[in-house]
């Protein structure tokens, strides 16, 4: 139980107080459980609530109502029995309240005597609240249908009111004395059926939710039950009070705004049609979590903050534990805020209650440890605040009064010895929260305030006829040697989408502009800079989310700079993939690249958040997840963070990830229509397996960027009956073409977030005439009887990169089978040097005096042709060297086979590492891997004496 200060036993006027109202109702202290003199003494609701009703007494008194924690089907069945019994309106309003009150009575006590924790109290309110809407709506559908028939859709089917609820109860964490915001909405449109005169579906919904409204918020002898706030609903107070849904889902995508899906992210159906709110929910979700970080919306919030801030100010209220500075509300935006921001692409976040959102929010490093234990603390002592303010008289109030001798009261409802001691701690609280609030929210000017100080907007919003570019770019710190900076920048103020912005996104763009000229004046570089920023610019300028996440995030922009500026790569990536900008926000992470374990978990993590069998999204967020982590690697890359040799380990590992993610697709969505491929062997049914062969850069563990894959794909499926066990049979050989199908298309469809890779499969048996899978059996046929060497070749690079584990051990048995082989070292020698200078003469880039890092004499290939030659000739030698598929283990297995002597092998490893560093250099500047003549003539002398000494002698 969490308790807030401690008890105070002075003998002060509310202890006193509560114990003269124990005698009057003939109470001891031991005679109740909990604490019932400070229950009495601080809450005049509950005192006058027992004297007027001596059974709600005796019940208290009686078992355990007081100590047991009542669960939401504890009140639905007790709520359900008392509803049943009613046979009118005025029988069913006079049972809700009297539930309403008997249990809220039960609430306070428990709540004041620390009975029950906050988490509890929330969900006994919010449970109660359920099944007091739930239980009369159903009574009322039920005696509107006999006066007046039963709502049914155009197929026949009994339709039912949707109520939603928002606010403090969709969240199940309604305040003691809250109002409900609630939204009405029925499926689809028809009439009534089975009475006198029928009617729309309209027309009875609308009567129905007035009854249900009236049943809950009309005050009569007994009081009310709540008060029902509707302006959340669809076009406000001015809007129908119930919508269809079609209604409800067209109203969000054409009219909402961003405060409505500030508010729909606690929504939650609490009675109805619950089956039909549900998929209302999931089908407006995009509404509110949207596909891309959303930074636009912290604008939106932060006027929403603006507006209390100014009511605040207005009517006095920095005493509303709510609304006033370091108050719930701004607990409330910084969850949400979070949310809106990044729920679209963490489905983790999308939790109503805002304690378990902050906890999340540490888990996903996005708001530091310490803040969120300050806020989910703050939030329970606040709520819990609230809680006692409200308990005193059962009034929706959220303002602290000035008057000494309640502020006195509240203390001792609260625990505490005086107000003083109350007093510190909240203020401790309100620091804590405005704090953080600052933080996250204060950090960005609101647009059109400070950017109009700023000389660079001013200059930037002058008519372009008379603006003075140079002038500008002087300004901003950039020298009159960086000649060439004004084009660039001409070209993008010129650019129709620039003029053809809303008021909002140029808002945006010209507070964006002055610190992004500045940023990359600084650089070693500016005007290249700029010119790469500006066509950055060019094709995000129209997506405002990514103007207002570079302007509210300052580390992104700073990145984005620094990246640009190192890497033209980077920058036509980010061009072509502006999502990866979001990944600019955490320099922890766009530094540190996942391996493949962590990989794996994020991408399954983001599949996760996908409607299984949207293929289309499944793709795209494939798609999103290789551009991002392959900007995590080239930026690590960029900042020297990673060796070389770490760096293909990286881009391996994601096309490694990617591609059994395909497969997972794949095979999901063939056996879906044909069932598993089995087949029969030595009398057993089995499963047949499939597997993905990587070969060249992938299977020697060296892809570079923009590298595609060269793929093999292999089953298992041997014997009779070879057959899918599905309603729709497909023989094997068709099942695993159109599932190879199905592979190359998840892989290499070009979609909005790109390409996966390309993928080429000329590697495979009998090339590009083969089909497109075999196999095993036909693949071990044809390597031993029909391949060249160079296949064999190829084969020295090939491993598994997902599928079976059986028939990966058994593709690794032929592959060692094949290299094994005893062969002719002078034929075996004359095809390969033969093979090299015939892919010399077709893919050398060299020009004069150039050298090709790859096809010229003495470089890359000169190395990998020679380790492919040595392990044909010498494999039996290579012992368990022989399972390695990169050239830099296989050289060690030469070395301690002592096949070469140990200084050619040590020259040619730093040789392969030296050229293919340089490659990774220039390909980060989209260069080809050619240099000049001049370069690197040590290491190309000693590659070609070695390549001599093999493979000439």
């Amino acid at each position: 139980m969490s308790t807030y200060g401690e008890d105070s036993q002075s003998d002060n006027e509310w202890l006193k107080l509560g114990q003269r109202r124990l005698k009057e109702l003939e109470l001891s202290d031991a005679s109740v459980a909990g604490l019932p003199a400070r229950v009495l003494g601080a809450s005049d609701f509950t005192f006058e609530t027992l004297k007027r009703d001596p059974q709600l007494l005796e019940w208290l008194s009686n078992a355990d109502w007081l100590t047991r924690v009542y669960s939401r089907e504890d009140y639905w069945d007790e709520v359900g029995r008392a509803v049943d019994s009613c046979d009118d309106e005025a029988a069913l309003m006079r049972v809700v309240r009297q539930l309403r009150k008997r249990h809220m009575v039960r609430v306070a006590w428990r709540d004041i005597s620390n009975l029950a924790d906050f988490d509890t109290i929330a969900a006994e309110t919010s449970h109660l609240a359920d099944a007091l809407i739930s239980h009369a709506l159903e009574k009322l559908h039920s005696w509107a249908v006999k006066r007046r028939g039963t709502p049914i859709d155009a197929d026949g089917n009994e339709q039912k009111l949707i109520v939603l609820a928002l606010g403090k109860l969709g969240a199940g964490e309604l305040n003691f004395s809250s109002d409900i915001d609630l939204i009405f909405a029925f499926e689809s449109s028809g009439e009534t059926q089975g009475a006198a005169r029928s009617e729309s579906n309209d027309e009875f919904f609308v009567r129905l939710s007035r009854r249900l409204i009236h049943v809950l918020d009309h005050v009569d002898k007994d009081g009310f039950a709540y008060r029902v706030d509707m302006r959340l609903r669809p076009f406000g107070g001015g809007g129908p009070l119930v919508t269809s849904v079609g209604a409800v889902e067209g109203y969000y995508e054409t009219h909402g705004r961003d405060w409505e899906r500030y508010a729909l992210i606690r929504a939650r159906v609490v009675a109805g049609d619950i089956n039909a709110g549900e998929a209302l929910l999931k089908r407006i979700e995009p509404f509110i979590y949207r596909r891309y970080l959303d930074f636009g919306a912290l604008e939106s919030i932060r006027e929403m903050k603006a507006m209390i801030n100014a009511e605040v100010k207005r009517g006095g209220l920095q005493d509303n534990v709510k609304i006033g500075p370091g108050g719930i509300r701004e607990i409330e935006f910084i969850a949400q805020a979070f949310q809106l921001v990044r729920g679209g692409r963490l489905p983790v976040l999308r939790k109503r209650e805002v304690r378990p959102v902050l906890t999340r929010l540490a888990e996903q490093t996005l708001l530091p440890g310490h803040a969120a234990r300050d806020l989910r603390s703050a939030y329970e002592f606040l709520r819990t605040l609230e809680h006692r303010l409200q308990q005193i008289a059962d009034q929706q109030t959220h303002v602290v009064p000035g008057d000494a001798a309640i502020r006195e009261r509240l203390a001792f409802a609260m625990g505490y010895a005086d107000w003083r001691s109350l007093a510190a701690i909240w203020n401790r609280h309100r620091a804590h929260v405005r704090e953080h609030f600052d933080q996250i929210f204060g950090a960005a000017d609101e647009p059109g305030t400070a950017t109009e100080t700023d000389p660079l907007t001013a200059m930037l919003a002058t008519p372009q006829a008379e603006l003075d570019i140079e002038r500008l770019l002087a300004t901003a710190g950039f020298d009159a040697l960086d000649e060439g900076a004004g084009v660039p920048l001409r070209r993008l103020l010129e650019d129709p989408r620039i003029r053809q912005l809303s008021d909002r996104a140029n808002q945006w763009f010209l507070k964006l502009m002055p610190d992004l000229l500045r940023a990359a004046a600084r650089t070693k570089n500016p005007a290249v800079t700029l010119e790469r920023l500006c066509e950055v610019l060019r094709v995000i300028v129209q997506r405002s989310v990514y103007l207002s996440l570079l302007v509210e995030r300052p580390l992104a922009l700073s990145q984005l700079v620094r990246l640009c500026s190192g890497s033209v790569l980077i920058a036509n990536h980010v061009q072509r993939y502006p999502l990866v900008i979001d990944e600019m926000l955490d320099s922890r992470t766009l530094y540190s690249p996942l391996r493949k374990a962590g990989l794996a978990a994020e991408f399954s993590e983001r599949l996760a958040s996908v409607e299984a069998g949207d293929l289309e999204q499944e793709m795209e967020t494939l798609r999103r997840e290789k551009q991002t982590n392959v900007l995590r690697v080239a930026a690590a890359d960029l900042a020297q963070a990673l060796p070389l040799m770490v760096v293909s380990d990286h881009l391996t590992e994601i096309a490694e990830v990617c591609v059994d993610n395909a497969v997972t697709l794949a095979w999901r969505d063939i056996t879906e229509r044909h069932g598993e491929p089995t087949y029969q062997w030595d009398g057993k049914t089995k499963t047949a397996g499939f597997a993905v062969i990587g070969y060249g850069k992938l299977g020697g563990i060296e892809l570079s960027y923009g590298s595609d894959l060269d793929l093999v794909y292999l089953h298992n499926s041997h014997g009779t009956a070879q057959v899918t066990d599905g309603r729709r049979e497909l023989d094997n050989e068709v099942f695993f073409a159109r599932l190879a199908q199905r592979l190359v298309h998840i892989l290499s469809a070009r979609t909005l977030s790109g390409q996966l890779y390309d993928v080429d499969l000329r590697l495979r048996p009998s090339g590009a005439s083969g089909l497109m899978v075999s196999s095993l059996r036909a693949f071990d046929r044809y390597q031993r009887d029909e391949a060249w060497t160079w296949e064999h070749q190829a084969l020295v690079r090939a491993r598994v990169v997902c599928g079976d584990p059986e028939l990966a051990r058994a593709f690794e048995t032929v592959r060692a089978e094949i290299l094994l082989r005893p062969r002719d070292g002078d034929s075996l020698k004359s095809e390969v040097r033969d093979m090299r200078e015939r892919m010399r003469e077709e893919l050398s880039a060299e020009k004069g005096d150039q050298f090709d890092l790859k096809q010229g004499q003495g470089g890359i290939a000169d190395i990998e042709f020679l380790v492919q030659y040595l392990v044909l000739r010498y494999a039996a030698q290579l012992g368990e060297h022989l399972r390695f598929t990169d050239n830099i283990r296989l050289l060690e297995g030469i070395e301690k086979a002592e096949i070469l002597a140990s200084e050619h092998t040590q020259t040619l490893a730093d040789a392969y590492r030296t050229y293919r560093a340089e490659n990774h250099r220039l390909a980060l500047q989209e260069q080809p891997g050619v240099v000049s003549d001049t370069e690197f003539t040590e290491l190309r002398t000693a590659v070609g004496a070695i390549w001599r000494e093999v493979m000439e002698k």
